[in-house]
């Protein structure tokens, strides 16, 4: 009689298979249809189908070859010193047909360094990333001949090199002081005062242009202007899509900054300065246009988002808040038509009042109801402080819904940017990993060296053949009534 321990070996390992779960490709289109396979994490031992590994040959458990080396002949099944919560997450992917889900208790790292290991691919980590709030990199196209590869990188992406971080440094350097010039200039202390130019002759009064190419904040303007064009050519030039370059909003923001330094160059240029000049009615139109198309420039700040977090998180979350910010807007619209009407109708018959129209009562109604309060016009009657009552108290309802709504995309997007950038950095290392893991398995047929793959063969060769010695054959399908003692690997 056998052993003791050998009867209760056979008895527990009656219902599992008797042969080593591998087999030849001939004896798996034969019994794949029932064929099951067990998994041990850690201790932890699941079940499953062969079918339902099969599906994704390129994975760890998908793939024979692959997984032979961690099957354990003497227990029949496959050990893997792995977490067993994250396992049944992986599990589930094969049954499921692709579906990844992380366990909520597991990080974020963890059950990315499980995907890796057990090779999942580039397109499973791509979608859990997707489910994890992280937005799929865009493909960043680049300009197909190598120079203009080059100076795109240098002016666009200033990741790409230290040389790249020099530009752009030097860029927010321009553009800081370009806006500091801008305020300088209307200093009082700093400006020239305009009685000097002027000058009477009997009747008429003259005008005396003075050059303003020799303005020392023209010059610096001018160098700063110089390096916006250089910036923006080069730009142009190098970019891989004359089209899609346009179609960038900041683009079209360098663009619109530098437009106003040549209207008022050629303006300056065409009407000659030094030149004595009779002063018309129209000259202050003039300078009023002048004026305005110079204020553009103020729009050069926006430039600064293409190197700001900051910046661009507001963006986002402007963008992302759109719908909030126009029933925002709705809401206070209804609310000052209201409260105006009603202060007008309230005051209409006091001497002393404010208002003497609905559309005067607009400002008073968008004053009181975002809480400024300037006070230039207020009620005076008892009804028009009712009135102004009410159309405070609903101003701060009114502004206080829509808020939370625009903090909390602020506070995503904050977040997102930054505590999620180590998260993201593990992500993309693994993802990076599994990249060249596939090229390396697209080089050969496996991921293992070839001695380790010759070994590994051997091995499978010398189970099969022990297996057969002792007549184990496939028992999932076609099991034989009459159990041999023989089937006992071991007595320990």
């Amino acid at each position: 009689m056998p052993p003791l321990a050998a009867v209760e070996n056979l008895d527990e390992s009656s219902g599992l298979p008797e042969h080593p779960q591998e087999t030849f490709a001939q004896d798996h289109n034969e019994y794949e249809c029932c064929e099951r396979v067990v998994i041990n994490i850690s201790g932890l031992r699941f079940e499953t189908e062969l079918k339902t590994l099969v599906q994704f040959p390129e994975t760890l458990l998908g793939n024979p070859k692959k997984r032979m080396r961690y099957f354990d002949p003497l227990r029949n099944e496959y050990f893997f010193d792995r977490n067993r919560t994250c396992f049944d997450a992986i599990l589930y992917y094969y049954q499921s047909g692709g579906k990844l889900r992380r366990p909520v208790h597991i990080p974020l790292d963890m059950f990315a360094d499980e995907i890796k290991f057990y090779e999942l691919g580039y397109d499973a980590m791509e979608k859990f990333r997707e489910e994890e709030g992280y937005e799929r990199e865009k493909e960043r196209p680049l300009p197909e001949k190598e120079f203009q590869r080059q100076l795109w990188l240098l002016f666009e992406h200033p990741e790409s090199s230290s040389s790249a971080r020099g530009v752009a440094i030097i860029s927010v350097s321009i553009i800081l002081i370009s806006i500091i010039i801008f305020c300088l200039e209307t200093l009082p202390d700093l400006k020239t005062d305009p009685t000097h130019y002027f000058r009477i002759v009997g009747n008429v009064t003259l005008f005396y242009k003075p050059n303003i190419l020799l303005n020392p904040f023209f010059i610096v303007e001018t160098l700063c202007i110089i390096w916006f064009t250089f910036e923006l050519l080069v730009r142009f030039f190098a970019c891989p899509s004359k089209p899609a370059f346009f179609q960038d909003i900041m683009n079209v923001i360098d663009v619109v900054s530098i437009i106003p330094y040549f209207i008022t160059l050629g303006t300056e240029l065409s009407e000659g300065g030094g030149e004595v000049e009779d002063l018309k009615d129209d000259q202050g139109g003039s300078l009023a246009v002048l004026r305005v198309i110079r204020l553009v420039r103020v729009f050069r700040i926006f430039k600064l988002s293409r190197h700001s977090k900051g910046l661009q998180i507001l963006g986002q979350t402007l963008k992302a808040s759109m719908r909030e910010l126009g029933l925002l807007i709705f809401f206070l619209f209804i609310g000052v038509v209201l409260f105006s009407s009603a202060v007008y109708f309230a005051e209409a018959e006091d001497k002393e009042s404010h208002f003497a129209s609905i559309p005067d009562g607009f400002w008073w109604a968008v004053v009181s109801m975002t809480t400024v309060g300037y006070g230039d016009m207020c009620p005076v009657t008892v009804g028009g402080k009712v009135v102004g009552s009410l159309c405070a108290i609903a101003g701060v309802l009114t502004i206080s819904l829509p808020v939370p709504v625009i903090v909390s995309n602020f506070n995503y997007f904050y977040h997102k940017e930054t505590e999620g950038e180590e998260e993201a950095k593990l992500l993309n290392i693994s993802t990076q990993n599994i990249s060249s893991d596939g090229e390396s398995s697209r080089r050969g047929s496996s991921i293992i060296s070839k001695s380790e793959y010759m070994e590994i063969n051997e091995d499978m060769n010398n189970s099969f053949d022990n297996f057969r010695d002792m007549n184990l054959r496939t028992g999932n399908c076609t099991a034989n009534k009459n159990v041999n003692q023989n089937k006992i690997l071991t007595d320990v």
